[in-house]
C-alpha cells in the first residue's frame, strides 16, 4: 500500500467540516465579543439566538423531513463545541432543545413530531426539559410530581427544579408519575418505575408557574428556574410516552443527548487551551516567555492530550447515537464521553488559570468564567459520579 492510499482515521466527513468552519466563524465574529457581557449582566442573549436562527444552526441535528439539517447528534456536537470555545451560555440554544426533542423523536407521535420538531428547526419555537425535583435528581425513583387522568385530559401537580430555559420555552417536556391514587410515595420496583410518563406542557398552561431565576455560580445567561404545577390540565394528545414506556424513553433521552454535554466540555477545554497558550507566548518571566519553561509546557501538553481524547470520545458517542446505539448495552461509551469531557473542561480551566497566575484569577480574563461554567458540566444530566457508576455497572454486567 502506498502512502497516498492511506486515509486519515477519525476525520469528520466534509459536510461536518464545513459546518465546523461556518460555526467557528460565527462564534469568533459575533459570539466571542458578547460572552463576558452575557455573564456579567446575567442577560438572556436573544441576539445570539436570532443569529443562530438566521444561519440555520438551531435545527442542524433534526431530520430534514421536519426542516432540520439532518446532521444528527454529531452535527449538534460539532456546532456546540465551536460555540463553547468562547461562550458557555450560547451553546444551550442547541443543547437544551436537543434534549427535549430527543424525547419526542424517540417516543412522540407523528403529529407531535411534525408540529414541535418543525417549530424547533425553524427557530419559531423554543423548548426545555424537566425531570429533576427538590428530592429527585439522579434518583428518579424519588419523583413525586404526578398526573391523574381526567376524561380525555391529564391533571398534573407537583414541583420541578433547575429547569433551564423555562421562562422562554414554548413548551416543556416534563416527566411525571401517572398514578391513579395520586400518592407521592417513592418508587423502587421495576413495575413502579413503569408509572413514569412524559408530557408536553405548553407555555401559559393554567396551573403552571415558572419560578424566579436561580442565582447561579456560572452559566448565568440562560435562566434556570423551578416549576410549580397545581392542577395543571393538559389534553391527552400531549402525552409523549405512557406509563409503560415513559421511564425507558426518559433514560434513552438522557443517553442520546449526553454527547452534547460532552461537546460543551470539549469546546470549553479548547477555549482554555487557546487562551492559556496565547498568554504563555506573550508573558515573560525570568527573561523569557513563560511558555519556554518546562513546568508550563507540561501543563499545556496535558491540556492538549485531555482535550483531544475527550473530542474523540464525544465524536464516537455521537456517532453511536446517530446509528441508534444509545440503549443500555452502549450506555457506558456515552457516559464515558460526558464524564471525561466535563472533567477535562474543569481541569483545563483550573490549569489555564494557574498558567496565567494572578492574572487568571481576575475577571479581566475569561478563564475564571470558564472555571465557573465548567463546574456545571460535571453535575448536570447525571453527575460524573453517577456516570462512573453507570460505566462500572455495564462493565460488570450488573
Amino acid at each position: 500500500m502506498t502512502r497516498a492510499n492511506i486515509t486519515l482515521p477519525f476525520s469528520l466527513p466534509e459536510a461536518y467540516r464545513t459546518l465546523k468552519e461556518k460555526v467557528r466563524d460565527l462564534a469568533e465574529r459575533c459570539i466571542a465579543p458578547r460572552a463576558t457581557e452575557i455573564d456579567k449582566l446575567e442577560e438572556y442573549p436573544e441576539d445570539i439566538y436570532q443569529l443562530l436562527k438566521e444561519h440555520g444552526i438551531l435545527g442542524i441535528y433534526l431530520p430534514e423531513e421536519f426542516g432540520g439539517g439532518g446532521m444528527g447528534a454529531l452535527g449538534a456536537c460539532v456546532a456546540i463545541e465551536e460555540i463553547a470555545r468562547h461562550c458557555s451560555n450560547s451553546p444551550l440554544f442547541l443543547s437544551i432543545p436537543f434534549l427535549a426533542t430527543r424525547a419526542i423523536e424517540i417516543a412522540g407521535s407523528p403529529g407531535q413530531k411534525k408540529s414541535l420538531l418543525s417549530g424547533i428547526a425553524s427557530g419559531e419555537m423554543r423548548a426545555s426539559f424537566s425531570t429533576t425535583e427538590p428530592q429527585a435528581g439522579s434518583d428518579i425513583a424519588a419523583m413525586k410530581t404526578y398526573a391523574l387522568p381526567d376524561g380525555d385530559s391529564w391533571v398534573i401537580s407537583g414541583q420541578k427544579s433547575y429547569c433551564t430555559g423555562s421562562p422562554q420555552a414554548d413548551f416543556i417536556v416534563l416527566a411525571a408519575r401517572t398514578c391513579p391514587d395520586g400518592k407521592a410515595g417513592r418508587l423502587r420496583s421495576s413495575g413502579e418505575l413503569r408509572n413514569i410518563s412524559l408530557f408536553i406542557i405548553p407555555k401559559g398552561t393554567p396551573g403552571l408557574t415558572v419560578g424566579p431565576p436561580e442565582r447561579k455560580m456560572g452559566m448565568r445567561g440562560i435562566p434556570t428556574c423551578s416549576l410549580f404545577l397545581k392542577n395543571c390540565h393538559i389534553p391527552g394528545k400531549n402525552l409523549i410516552a405512557n406509563s409503560g414506556e415513559g421511564f425507558k424513553a426518559t433514560m434513552l433521552t438522557f443517553n442520546s443527548a449526553r454527547p452534547g454535554i460532552g461537546a460543551r466540555g470539549v469546546g470549553l477545554a479548547q477555549g482554555c487551551l487557546d487562551y492559556a497558550l496565547g498568554y504563555a507566548k506573550e508573558r515573560e518571566a525570568f527573561g523569557v516567555p513563560i511558555v519556554q519553561h518546562q513546568a508550563v509546557q507540561f501543563m499545556i501538553a496535558d491540556m492538549f492530550l485531555d482535550t483531544e481524547a475527550a473530542r474523540l470520545l464525544v465524536h464516537r458517542a455521537a456517532a453511536l447515537v446517530d446509528v441508534g446505539r444509545f440503549g443500555k448495552e452502549d450506555a457506558h461509551f456515552i457516559s464515558a464521553a460526558k464524564c471525561y469531557a466535563s472533567d477535562t473542561a474543569m481541569k483545563s480551566a483550573v490549569d489555564g488559570i494557574q498558567i496565567l497566575g494572578g492574572t487568571g484569577y481576575m475577571k479581566d480574563h475569561p478563564l475564571e468564567r470558564f472555571m465557573r461554567d465548567a463546574k456545571q458540566l460535571q453535575i448536570i444530566e447525571g453527575t460524573n459520579q453517577i456516570q462512573r457508576s453507570l460505566i462500572a455497572r455495564n462493565l460488570l454486567d450488573l
